[in-house]
Order: C-alpha cells, then structure tokens, then sequence
C-alpha cells in the first residue's frame, strides 16, 4: 500500500465489473484500505481468482454478486438489497464495460444498442440507485471510468468511443444535479493499460512500441495506475474535486 486512506476504512463501495483487468484492480486497492466492497461481474473465474488473491494477502474480503449489467432491474435490486441490509452506499465505481473492435459497416441497430448497454446505460441506472442514499448523508462519490480512446479517434471501435465520451456527459450533470447534496462525480479516464484482456487481445509487440513512441511516460501503464487515482477520488481528499475528467494514459493525449 502506498497511500493510507483512513477515510475509507469501513466506507461502503459498490463496484461494478469488479472481477477482472481495471475492476479487480479496484476492488483489491478497496479492500487493502478496509472498505466493505461490493462488487458485481459475469466472470466468475476470474472472480475466485481475484477472491483467493485478496485473502491470501489478508484483505478485508469483499462481498461478490454475479450480475449481468444488461439485466438493469438485476443490478437495481443488488443496490436495493445492499442499502436495506447494511446502509448508505458511500462510494460508487461505474468501470464495467467491454472494448471490443469494430467498424461502422459492422454496427447494425441490435449491436448498437447492446454497445450502449453495455458501455453506458448501467453506469446511469447505478447512480440513480445509489443516490437517494447519499443524499441522506449529504455525502458521497460517484466515479465513471471513461477511456481515452474517444479524445483520440483511434477509429477501430466507433460505438465503444461513442460511449465512453457520453460517461463524461454523464458526469458532469450528475455533478451539477447532486453536489448541492455534497455528492461528488468525477470521471477517470484511462490509457492504454496492460491488463491480461488487452495482452491477450490486442497489446502486440507493435502497438505497444506504438502506444509507448506516444505516451511522454516511456512505461506500460498497468491496472493499478488507475485504481490509485480511483482511491483519491473516493477519498476526502479530493473533497473538493468534482465534475472533472481525470486522466491516466502516461500523457497519450
């Protein structure tokens, strides 16, 4: 652990798509500080994976929800139940979603809206469940995991871009609708980060030398260089940040 957040031992965290790449690195950094994390995902080996890494560090252990975040009233009643039987959910982390390539002639009307749903919609509806709870409190911190993908046009993915640019619209009129409330919305906006999906997928020898000839920062950047700034946000001490785009892609943009 590099940075001790007292603020976030015991703080109630929901996290979504927590079981893998970004999310798992997340839902570690979370319990590592002693927050009482909840975390949803589909994959559920990488999830026992995850779990046994947690408790072989000796980790506060988090509590894990199999849930597809395309089924909405799914993840709606797992807030609802979370709320009711143990409180106010004092950190939301939106980061579940999925990047894979695609052209324009590839989209038709179905794949479109199956992108949207699985890049964005969920992020939406998990906010406005969480919500009411924090106002309650007069307190909390909602952070949406965006992409730098769209500020760069990469071209190879249309809808997934589309997608991760309205997460900062998404942001920003959350923030200005709740911080009356003291609720605190921010966006965190990752590079290129080497987790095993996109080594497996995607990170070549080329485009790695591509993405690094790119970043200002000469080093791949790795889950954990998100999940740090994550802790900030959901942290006190950035009491006073909000509405903003934070960027983490070792200066790509």
């Amino acid at each position: 652990m590099r940075v001790k957040y007292s603020d976030l031992k015991n703080k109630r965290v929901f996290i979504t798509g927590g079981g893998s790449g970004i999310g798992a690195s997340i839902v570690e950094h979370f319990c590592e500080q002693g927050s009482e994390v909840y975390f949803v995902d589909i994959d559920l080996k990488e999830t026992k994976k995850l779990l046994n890494k947690i408790k072989k560090n000796k980790f506060r252990s988090p509590t894990f929800s199999e849930c597809n975040l395309l089924d909405i009233n799914k993840l709606e009643k797992t807030i609802k139940n979370i709320i009711t039987k143990k409180g106010p959910i004092h950190v939301l982390v939106n980061n579940a979603a999925n990047d894979d390539r695609h052209t324009t002639d590839q989209v038709d009307e179905k794949y479109w809206e199956n992108r949207m749903a699985v890049n964005l919609k969920h992020y939406f509806f998990a906010a406005k469940a969480v919500v009411k709870s924090m106002m309650k409190m007069n307190a909390g911190s909602i952070v949406n995991l965006s992409s730098v993908s769209w500020m760069l046009g990469e071209g190879d993915k249309v809808v997934y871009e589309t997608a991760k640019s309205a997460v900062v619209g998404l942001t920003r009129s959350f923030a200005q609708e709740y911080g009356k409330y003291n609720i605190r919305t921010n966006s965190v906006v990752p590079g290129s980060i080497a987790t095993e999906r996109q080594i497996k997928h995607w990170l070549t020898p080329k485009y790695k030398k591509l993405i690094l000839d790119s970043q200002a920062l000469k080093r791949q950047l790795k889950p954990n260089d998100v999940a740090q700034m994550v802790m900030f946000l959901a942290s006190d001490q950035s009491s006073g940040c909000t509405k903003q785009s934070f960027i983490v892609d070792g200066g790509i943009t």
